[in-house]
């Protein structure tokens, strides 16, 4: 039986602030997929063609989107509940980021980009530095023995 080692401090201020982040992406994908036009027009900012965007994602790409958000917000739980499960998370959420990037930024890059602009381009960078550093940490944390 391996020892469990005591939490360190930096993990629950790791845990929350990943989790805050998350719950970011979480409201985002909620709104957009209830279809809330108070969330999409007010606080989203969002144009009408814009809206009609995201409701026009093949199967696939949902399916990217939904292992995207809730697979990062599941890490960032399980890392706060000090399981060795977080790191498996944030590999699955990676595959999602990774499908909808693939599906926004090469398959359908020119349409994005005449909608939205180049900063969801360089804000999706953020995302990604964001979940490697995440389960980078939740790796790291798993070898030193604090996650179980």
């Amino acid at each position: 039986m391996t020892e469990v080692k005591k939490t360190p401090w930096h993990l629950w201020v790791v845990g929350i602030l990943g989790l805050l982040w998350n719950l970011l992406a979480v409201s985002d994908y909620t709104f957009a997929k209830m279809k809330s036009d108070w969330y999409m027009k007010e606080v989203g900012q969002f144009t009408d063609q814009q809206i009609a965007w995201f409701g026009n994602f093949p199967l696939w790409a949902n399916i990217g989107w939904a292992l995207g958000v809730w697979g990062s917000f599941a890490g960032a739980l399980l890392l706060l509940a000090r399981s060795r499960h977080a790191e498996s998370a944030f590999i699955i959420s990676a595959l999602g980021l990774a499908l909808m990037t693939v599906y926004q930024f090469v398959i359908r890059k020119d349409e994005f980009l005449g909608l939205f602009g180049p900063g969801p381009m360089y804000f999706t960078i953020v995302i990604w530095a964001v979940l490697i550093a995440l389960y980078i940490y939740a790796n790291r944390q798993a070898k030193a023995g604090v996650l179980r």
